[in-house]
């Protein structure tokens, strides 16, 4: 076996591992903000390691460029997705659990009440 496919295959079992903790993340945590906290961060390190895994076993520049596009855009765009997706559960009325104890966002929306009520729109 060359030392090539060695590299490859460790990169898609860690990969595949990142992505098996978020699946299992998906299931057994408490709210809506840590599964998708787990799904956002594992998930994509899986799916990128895999990328890169796949830019290494192909060589072909077209593949390799796909790959590693895909891979930048799984790290460009799953935070924000994430943080837009738990900002409307927040203001939608998913509250954190109850092992939550500080609620900075909370407390930014009570600000921007107070704001809010001098002016006209």
């Amino acid at each position: 076996m060359m030392l090539l496919e060695i590299i490859v295959g460790i990169l898609v079992l860690i990969g595949s591992s990142f992505c098996l903790v978020a699946s299992v993340g998906l299931i057994r945590l408490q709210d809506v903000y840590i599964r998708m906290h787990a799904a956002s961060k594992a998930g994509t390190l899986g799916s990128g390691v895999m990328l890169i895994a796949l830019a290494f076993y192909s060589w072909e520049v077209d593949v390799v460029t796909r790959a590693l596009a895909g891979a930048v855009f799984f790290l460009l765009t799953a935070p924000v997705s994430a943080h837009l997706l738990a900002r409307a559960s927040y203001i939608a009325g998913y509250r954190p659990c109850s092992q939550t104890k500080i609620d900075k966002f909370a407390e930014s929306l009570k600000m921007n009440e107070n704001d809010n009520l001098g002016t006209d729109k």
